[in-house]
C-alpha cells in the first residue's frame, strides 16, 4: 500500500484544438486543483512530461513561481504512469504531503513519426519502412488469434464498445457510436485491423492532486491510490519497433507490472470492478485482459460476446471509451485513465457511470518499445 489519497483529478477535453499542448496542461492542473479545494501555492511538488508537447516545469510561468520542484518525465506511453510513481515517492518519502502529477501532449495531424535513431535502431529500419506502428500491431494480434483460436469478429465489437462509450463521455474525442460492421468495412490498415480499430494521435491533458492521508479535507469520496508499477521489457518479448524476437513462449512486460501492481495493493484481478486497459488499437484490449490477469488466453471470446467488459458487466473495461474513442496524447493517456478510474470510485461518472458502484479500480498502459505502467486505486 502506498498510504496515499488522490484529493484531485481533473482532465481536458481530448482531439484537436488550436490551443497548445501547454494550455491544455495549465487548464488540467488547475481543474485538477479546484478538485481538491486548493491553490497552487499549496502544492509542494510536481512531477509531469510530454512526448511532444515541450516541458512540464515551464508551466511554473502560467501556475505560480512559487520555486518548488518540478520534474520533467519523459517514458513515452508510459508518461504519465512514471510521473504518478514519481508524486507517490516524493510523498512516502517526506519530501512533500501534497504534489501534483501532470500528462499532456499535442502531436500533429497523421500517423506518429519516431525516428528509429531515438529507439536504439539504424536508419535502415526507418528507410524500409519498418517504424510503422500499426503493422507490428497487426503482426501482433494475427500471431496471438492464431495461437489462441480467437475469431478476429472480437476486435470490431471492442471497438464498437469503445465508441458507444466515447459517446457517452463529453470530454471524448470520438463521439459518435459505431457498429461493428461500420467497423469491420473502414478499410484494411494491417491484417487484421482496420481503420476504425485504431485509436488516432491527438492532443489533451490530465493531471492529479495527491496527498498523505489527512493532509487535505475529503471534499469527494476519498479515494486511495494503493499501488503503482513501472516495468520495463524482459529478454523474449514481442515489443513495438522489436527487430527480432527469439522462439519459445513470450514474455510481457504487461504481465510483469500488473503483477507488481497486484502484489504491493494485497489483492489480485479478481477483487477489481472496474479496469482501463491500453487500448491503442482494438487488439491491445483484447491481449491485455489475459495479460493483466482478468481472463485466460482465448476466454476473451466468451466476455466480449457476453457483454462481460461493458459498463454494467462483470469487469467494466474502458468505460470513457479509451484510446480508440479519446485519441491517443502519449503523455496524458495514463492519467486520462487514471482520472477516469477516480471518477468511477467516486460515483461521477454520469451516463456511463458502472451500477454496481465499483470500490476496486485498475489501470494499465504499454508502449513503445516495451514499457508498461498500472496502478490499483480503492475508496
Amino acid at each position: 500500500m502506498t498510504g496515499v489519497v488522490i484529493a484531485g483529478a481533473a482532465r481536458t477535453a481530448f482531439g484537436r484544438t488550436p490551443g497548445t499542448g501547454r494550455a491544455h496542461a495549465v487548464t488540467a492542473v488547475r481543474a485538477a486543483l479546484a478538485d481538491a479545494g486548493i491553490d497552487w501555492s499549496r502544492v509542494r511538488a510536481a512531477f509531469g512530461g510530454s512526448d511532444n508537447a515541450g516541458l512540464a516545469d515551464t508551466l511554473v510561468a502560467d501556475l505560480g513561481l512559487t520555486g518548488i520542484p518540478f520534474v520533467n518525465v519523459k517514458n513515452g506511453c508510459a508518461t504519465g504512469g512514471s510521473s504518478l510513481v514519481s508524486a507517490v515517492n516524493a510523498i512516502r518519502s517526506g519530501m512533500a504531503d501534497v504534489v501534483v502529477a501532470v500528462g499532456f501532449d499535442k502531436h500533429p495531424p497523421g500517423a506518429f513519426d519516431p525516428r528509429p535513431g531515438d529507439w536504439g535502431l539504424p536508419d535502415c529500419y526507418g528507410t524500409d519502412g519498418l517504424m510503422v506502428t500499426t503493422q507490428f500491431f497487426g503482426a501482433k494480434i494475427q500471431r496471438y488469434l492464431h495461437d489462441h483460436r480467437l475469431d478476429p469478429e472480437l476486435l470490431a465489437l471492442v471497438a464498437e464498445k469503445a465508441y458507444r462509450n466515447g459517446a457517452l463521455t463529453p470530454q471524448a474525442w470520438r463521439r459518435d457510436p459505431l457498429t461493428a460492421d461500420q467497423i469491420r468495412d473502414s478499410g484494411l490498415v494491417s491484417d487484421p485491423l482496420t481503420r476504425f480499430m485504431f485509436c488516432s494521435p491527438g492532443e489533451g491533458a490530465a493531471a492529479l492532486v495527491l496527498t498523505a492521508p489527512g493532509v487535505l479535507p475529503d471534499l469527494h469520496r476519498r479515494v486511495r491510490l494503493d499501488a503503482v508499477a513501472v516495468r520495463s521489457r524482459r529478454f523474449g518479448s514481442f515489443e513495438v519497433f522489436a527487430p527480432w524476437i527469439p522462439g519459445g513462449e513470450l514474455t510481457s512486460v504487461s504481465r510483469d507490472a500488473s503483477a507488481a501492481a497486484f502484489e504491493a495493493a494485497g489483492i489480485g484481478p479478481g477483487d477489481v470492478g472496474v479496469a482501463q486497459l491500453q487500448d491503442t488499437e482494438a487488439g491491445a484490449e483484447l491481449m491485455h485482459m489475459a495479460e493483466c490477469g482478468f481472463v485466460a488466453d482465448g476466454e476473451q471470446d466468451k466476455w466480449i460476446r457476453e457483454g462481460m467488459t461493458e459498463i454494467d458487466g462483470l469487469l467494466p473495461v474502458n468505460t470513457d471509451g479509451g484510446c480508440i474513442a479519446n485519441g491517443e496524447p502519449i503523455g496524458a493517456s495514463g492519467l486520462r485513465q487514471v482520472v477516469e478510474v477516480v471518477l468511477q470510485l467516486r460515483g461521477e461518472a454520469g451516463d456511463r457511470q458502472v451500477p454496481s458502484a465499483p470500490t476496486v479500480g485498475f489501470t494499465h498502459v504499454y508502449g513503445a518499445p516495451g514499457v508498461s505502467a498500472c496502478a490499483v486505486l480503492s475508496c
